[in-house]
Parts: structure tokens; C-alpha cells; sequence
């Protein structure tokens, strides 16, 4: 059998690069931020244009900005949106009106200009970070320190035990997989780090597995609405945080999105983005990733060997990662937003359930002290056609054989400019990889097996019931026998113990033992925030939930390992 990894090890990591802070490109980045936002800014000007070929197309690329930008700041405004924003609008609309009555195509094309120019600026300055060495300190200093202490003070008792050092985040907080297989890399090339996403907490979390790693800090991009608090939007600047508005879906503000990316990493900037590109709603697994930040790494790569950058330091490597949660804080909202999507309610306003100090302070304090643990799993890197890549970044295809990533850009012993269609497809081939990583990194928790279980036998007992109609059983339905979950229970444990010694998932060592201990341990730990659990046992022992929804979400985390068949 398969050794079982160790749930984690505690350990303190040097960091990589040993000349301190001053050599990160992240702060090289921000010392000529004015220059780098005029950079993207120039980059998204000339892609827009490239892609809106003609004097019609582009006016009519503003006017669906300008439409859905009013139709945003209607419906779905926030603290963080600029004061001057519905100004701005009215004066670029007044202009579209002048050009529709003016004749003299010169100053029509000098207007388009001036107003593509200026809402591109915009764009640019909003996305761009504002990394300050100095935050950086003082902020990884005090999340290392303020976390802490709320984990002692949950652990221990009495109010003294607040100032303890007993406990560490590495208590909480497991950073297991190839971590020395990514340190290396860090020296090698450019890091683009791809993780799961399924709670605000991930932004702040991943920011602390990237320092105790002992990584330079990463760019990445946060979600504008976690810049409403001024306090999140401090620590997530200090971090090196760039914003996204995920309320924007015109094309110029896409276009100067992945400029911006693209360009950072062209720089060396190690990066890191949320592929998912939201919340996943459904506690899924992401199965279909956002292409287009992901297409900016294959981008990058290719401008690289354009520079006749080759694959020593200017090689771009894509780490996939999976967080693993035993609870999710907003999995009611999320479930409830995913179950309204899938039902055809396609609209709704995309509310953030903390948004104010006090919010995201009782958030953190409630995720604190509770004693569930945490896994943030790293996988194996790959450059960005998906293969494996070793120590040295070199790659190696499914057979492996040694392979150099500069032949998929090369035609005729030339490097190729730019072909789309091409880039495109690479993009879809490095997402499903990384599907296929995510999956294979997870790391199943019993709290994941118990509500996959019972939802799976709440299913299989009425197949005639779609989905919402099986949400919507009575509650003297809701309950199973425990013999008969404990018996679909091993069958399942069984097969995902087969699957972890075949290297297709990884388990918690809680998943080891006496089935009864396994099955109290998910019991325990499913959910075990919420005020209505997913699952519980009842006074004579036997399984119920009481909340189908969380016990759905719950489930989800297992989904696409056709575990189905198990119970």
C-alpha cells in the first residue's frame, strides 16, 4: 500500500531568494507603477484595436461599454467605485453624440481616440496594484500574529491563552505536496500559480502559504468588492494584490485585464489568479476554467522566446493548488445563488455577503475558532502546454521524454508572431490539465465522504425526483438507518483508498481506521459552523441532515470521481 503523506509537517522555510525583498519583481513592479500602468494602458489600446478593425466596430465596442457600465452603477453599485464614475459616463456619451452629427472623419477619429484612451487609463490605473515593501512587512508580521492568536485563544482556555504561542498557523493551516519542487522552480522561472476557489478567506489564506513557503511575493488578483473594507483593501495592496471587477464584462475592460497580466508576467512578476475566476457556487470542484487571464501565462511565454528569452529564467511555470475546507462561512448564499442559476433565474445581483469591517472581522473570528483544520495541497508544475516539468524546469511529455516548450511556437525554424487560434487551443489543452491536477491533488476529507454518502443514498432512494424536488423532501424523509450508511460508507472509503494508491487523489489521514471513528470524524466536522448542519446523527444514532442545500454543497466536493456507483 501506498505510504499515506504525512498531514503535514511543521516547518520553517528559509526564503528562496536570499538577497531580501529589494530583488522581488514585484517591487520593481511597483517602484515604476505610473510607467506600468501607461504600459498596459498602450498594450490594451493597440489589442483593441487589432480586434475592432474598423471605425464602426470600434464605436460600437464603446457603446456596449458605456451601456453596461450605466446599467452596472444602476443595478449593482459599490463603496469602492470612483465618485466621478457617473460624470465620466455622461461626458463620454455626450461625445458619442457629437461624433454621430459630425461629418469631418479626422475628428472623429481623434474623439474615438481620446475616449478610448481615457477609458482605458481608467482601467489600467484601477487594475493596477500598489505593493509597498514596507505593508509588506508590517502585514505578513501581523496576519502571522493576529491569526495565531485567535488560534490559541480557541484552543486553549481562559483568556490569557490569547497571548500563547503554544499553537502556530502551521497548526491549522496544512501545506502539504511539492513544496520543495516549487522553491526550486521559484529561481528557475516565472511561478503562475492556479488554486481553487471557494471562500473570501482563499485571497488571505494563499497569501500567507506563499510566505511560509518562503516565496517573494505574488501579484494576484482580488476581487474589487474585498477593496470596499479599508482594512482588507490594506492588507491586500500590502500583498500585492491587483483588482478585478468581476461586474465587467465589456470587452475594453477584459483586454486591459489580461494585458496587464500578461505583461506583469512577462516581467517576471510571479502571479497567481483564481482560473475559476469566482467562488465556485456549487462547492464543486472547478471543472470549466475562465480562459482569459489563463491565456495571458501562454502569451507571456510565447513574447518571451519572441525576445529570444529561452527556457533558463524567463521559462513560465503553471503550479495548480486545491484548498481544503471542512466548512465554507457563505456556503448558504453560494448554494442558494448556484441552485437559482441552475434553475434558469439567470439575473441577480451578485451580493457580497461581507462587506463591511464588522463583517469580515466576525468572519475571521468565527473561522478561528473553530477547530477545523485546513489543507492547501501544491501540485506538481507544468510549463504551459501542460507537461511535467523537474527541479531544473525542464519538461517532459506523458512518455517521459524530454521536450522544448519553444517548438510550439516555432514554424519553419521561426517563431511565430502571434496566431490565435493556435494560442487558443493551447489555452484549452493547459486548462483541462490543470482540471486534471486538481482532482488528482484534492485531498478528501471525511467530512467530504459522510455527505457525499448520504446525499448519494438520498438520491438513489427516489430517482423519479429532479434535483429540486429531491431538495424539497419532507423531513421525515431526511433520515438513513445507520447500517445502511455505514455499509455504502465502506464501499466508498474502500474505492477512494484504491484511488489514492493508484496517485489519483490524495486523503487526510483521518480517512485511516475504524469506519465508526471516520464516520463520527466527518460527522463532527461537516459543516460544523453553520446553524443548521448538513448532517448529524439523531437520539437513536441514525443519520439526518438539517439542511439539504448545505448537504448538496457538501457533496459536490466529490463530484467527478464517479464515486456514484460506490454506495
Amino acid at each position: 500500500m501506498k505510504p499515506l503523506e504525512q498531514d503535514y509537517v511543521k516547518k520553517k522555510y528559509d526564503q528562496v531568494l536570499p538577497g531580501g525583498i529589494d530583488e522581488w519583481p514585484v517591487v520593481a513592479l511597483s517602484r515604476n507603477r505610473e510607467e506600468f500602468v501607461k504600459e498596459v494602458a498602450k498594450e490594451s489600446i493597440a489589442r483593441i484595436k487589432s480586434i475592432t478593425s474598423t471605425r464602426s466596430a470600434l464605436i460600437e465596442e464603446i457603446e456596449t461599454t458605456l451601456f453596461r457600465e450605466k446599467l452596472r452603477i444602476k443595478r449593482n453599485p459599490w463603496a469602492v467605485d470612483p465618485e466621478d464614475e457617473a460624470d465620466f459616463l455622461a461626458s463620454v456619451k455626450s461625445r458619442l453624440l457629437e461624433i454621430s452629427h459630425n461629418e469631418d472623419k479626422e475628428e472623429i477619429d481623434e474623439t474615438l481616440e481620446s475616449i478610448l484612451e481615457e477609458i482605458i487609463f481608467r482601467y489600467s490605473d484601477e487594475i493596477a496594484g500598489n505593493f509597498k515593501k514596507s505593508r509588506y512587512r508590517f502585514t505578513r508580521s501581523f496576519v502571522t500574529f493576529g491569526f495565531a492568536r485567535l488560534l490559541n485563544a480557541s484552543r486553549a482556555r481562559g483568556f490569557w491563552s490569547i497571548f500563547s504561542t503554544q499553537y502556530t498557523l502551521q497548526d491549522k493551516i496544512n501545506i502539504t505536496g511539492e513544496v520543495e519542487h516549487l522553491r526550486s522552480l521559484t529561481r528557475k522561472g516565472t511561478i503562475v500559480m492556479v488554486p481553487t476557489h471557494f471562500s473570501n478567506l482563499d485571497s488571505i489564506l494563499i497569501g500567507w502559504v506563499i510566505n511560509a513557503m518562503g516565496l517573494p511575493a505574488f501579484i494576484y488578483g482580488a476581487g474589487l468588492n474585498l477593496f470596499n473594507i479599508k482594512i482588507i483593501a490594506y492588507f491586500l495592496n500590502s500583498l500585492g494584490a491587483y483588482r478585478v471587477d468581476r461586474r465587467k464584462k465589456n470587452l475594453l475592460y477584459l483586454e486591459t485585464l489580461k494585458a496587464y497580466s500578461s505583461l506583469a508576467i512577462q516581467r517576471g512578476c510571479h502571479s497567481l489568479f483564481f482560473p475559476g475566476g469566482t467562488r465556485s457556487r456549487s462547492g464543486k470542484i472547478e471543472k470549466r476554467l475562465k480562459l482569459g487571464l489563463l491565456s495571458t501565462a501562454i502569451e507571456a511565454q510565447r513574447v518571451n522566446y519572441q525576445k529570444g528569452k529561452r527556457d533558463g529564467l524567463e521559462k513560465i511555470f503553471i503550479v495548480p493548488v486545491t484548498l481544503n475546507y471542512n466548512f465554507v462561512l457563505e456556503a448558504p448564499g453560494l448554494i442558494k445563488q448556484y441552485l437559482k442559476l441552475k434553475g434558469q433565474e439567470r439575473y441577480y445581483v451578485e451580493n457580497d455577503e461581507y462587506s463591511t469591517s464588522y463583517k469580515i472581522s466576525a468572519f475571521l473570528l468565527k473561522f478561528f475558532t473553530k477547530g477545523s483544520d485546513i489543507s492547501v495541497s501544491i501540485g506538481k508544475a507544468m510549463d504551459v502546454l501542460g507537461n511535467y516539468v523537474d527541479n531544473d524546469g525542464n519538461s517532459y511529455d506523458k512518455h517521459g521524454r524530454n521536450i522544448d516548450t519553444q517548438e510550439y511556437f516555432t514554424q519553419d525554424g521561426r517563431i511565430i508572431s502571434h496566431n490565435q487560434q493556435r494560442e487558443d487551443e493551447y489555452t484549452r489543452m493547459l486548462s483541462q490539465r490543470i482540471v486534471e491536477e486538481y482532482h488528482r491533488i484534492n485531498k478528501i476529507f471525511a467530512s467530504h465522504l459522510v455527505a457525499f454518502t448520504a446525499f448519494q443514498i438520498f438520491r438513489q432512494r427516489y430517482t423519479k425526483l429532479d434535483l429540486y424536488n429531491l431538495l424539497r423532501l419532507p423531513e421525515e424523509e431526511q433520515v438513513i438507518d445507520y447500517s445502511e450508511f455505514k455499509e455504502a460508507f465502506e464501499k466508498v472509503l474502500k474505492k477512494v483508498h484504491n484511488m489514492r494508491n493508484e496517485g489519483k487523489v490524495n486523503i487526510s489521514p483521518h480517512l485511516m481506521g475504524d469506519p465508526d471513528k471516520i464516520i463520527d470524524h466527518g460527522l463532527k466536522n461537516v459543516g460544523m459552523y453553520h446553524a443548521k448542519r448538513p448532517l448529524i446523527k439523531n437520539k437513536n444514532g441514525d443519520i439526518i441532515t438539517q439542511d439539504l442545500n448545505l448537504l448538496f454543497y457538501y457533496h459536490n466536493r466529490l463530484e467527478g470521481y464517479n464515486l456514484e456507483q460506490y454506495v
